[in-house]
């Protein structure tokens, strides 16, 4: 999920946390569960710190390490035992037990969208993305504003409201999986049907989109290239078709680290080479992220004749924006 959302998310939880009639019996530790599961619903964010070195070292470890099983441990235990060290020792096992829960709603919630996490290291660093959440839901941010308006105004008790609350959000991840896994396979029937595959080639991937009823389609074909579309009710539409190019300058490519960070982290790449006066421009896509007719989602290696790399970029950009950031302007 978004900052955003983490963040409501963590105070959501410090008011489902009333449940336990110690910390609704108790202002002082009702405070200091509310400090741990604010800050336990944005800890396994921190890592975007690496932003600072590198782009290259925040899009291969972003959601990794710090989404892992020894992390998740680590976070309760430091969140947990330093928050009730300073406002209230005596709740440490019910400061921890909610920490824990933020933390794990934190990582959860992430296995949903496109992005993912590696989440069961260090048994495998497989990226888990289930597409099956927006990383910004209107509806899972709304629910918990109009929930914390409706405590902080005191017109619902804490309890019942936000039990009611997860409850139904609960409730809404089920049915997006399930209409996840349904429209999945309708995809793949209404491809078959309109003739465009005579049988499945490859595998569809359906992507959330802020529209409940609108989902992004990728065809992952056998032969390594892809079709991209998008489906709403009823209808599959296709609109780019899109495949890597064969140059020794891709190869060579694969070696530079900022291409290698990319397809560290996305099986969904495509790449295209161009040949300009003083050497080639290798681009790499992750077609996941198809917006506005363009791929944004880049790594890119300027090269001489020798493939030697000149200068390269890895990260969220227009063409245009590209082109300016690394002085191309080639006819």
């Amino acid at each position: 999920m978004d900052t955003a959302t983490h963040f409501a998310m963590g105070f959501g939880l410090a008011g489902l946390a009333y449940v336990d009639p110690v910390v609704a019996s108790d202002p002082r530790l009702a405070i200091a569960v509310m400090v741990a599961t604010i800050v336990g619903s944005q800890a396994p964010d921190f890592d975007t710190i690496l932003r600072f070195k590198d782009n290259a070292t925040y899009i291969r470890n972003h959601r990794g390490m710090s989404h892992s099983l020894p992390f998740m441990a680590l976070w309760i235990l430091l969140i947990g035992v330093g928050t009730s060290m300073l406002i209230h020792p005596a709740g440490i096992w019910h400061v921890l037990l909610w920490t824990a829960i933020a933390v794990m709603v934190h990582v959860f919630t992430d296995l949903f969208n496109t992005y993912g996490t590696q989440a069961v290291r260090p048994f495998s660093d497989k990226w888990i993305s289930w597409n099956i959440i927006n990383i910004f839901d209107p509806f899972i941010f709304s629910t918990h504003i109009l929930a914390l308006l409706l405590w902080i105004t005191g017109l619902v008790a804490p309890a019942p409201l936000f039990i009611t609350l997860y409850v139904v959000i609960a409730l809404y991840y089920v049915w997006r999986t399930v209409t996840h896994f349904v429209l999945t396979k309708k995809v793949e029937e209404l491809d078959i049907e309109n003739g465009r595959s005579p049988e499945p080639d490859g595998h569809y991937v359906l992507i959330p989109t802020i529209s409940l009823r609108r989902w992004h389609v990728v065809h992952a074909k056998k032969d390594g290239s892809y079709r991209m579309g998008w489906y709403s009710p009823d209808r599959l539409i296709w609109a780019d078709y899109i495949e890597s190019m064969d140059h020794p300058a891709i190869e060579a490519s694969r070696k530079h680290r900022d291409i290698r960070a990319l397809l560290y982290f996305s099986s969904y790449t495509v790449s295209e080479v161009e040949e300009t006066s003083t050497g080639y421009i290798v681009r790499w896509a992750d077609v996941r992220y198809r917006h506005r007719r363009q791929y944004p989602f880049v790594g890119v290696v300027v090269m001489d004749h020798n493939y030697n790399a000149i200068d390269s970029y890895v990260g969220w950009l227009s063409p245009d924006k590209m082109n300016d950031r690394l002085g191309l302007h080639v006819g």
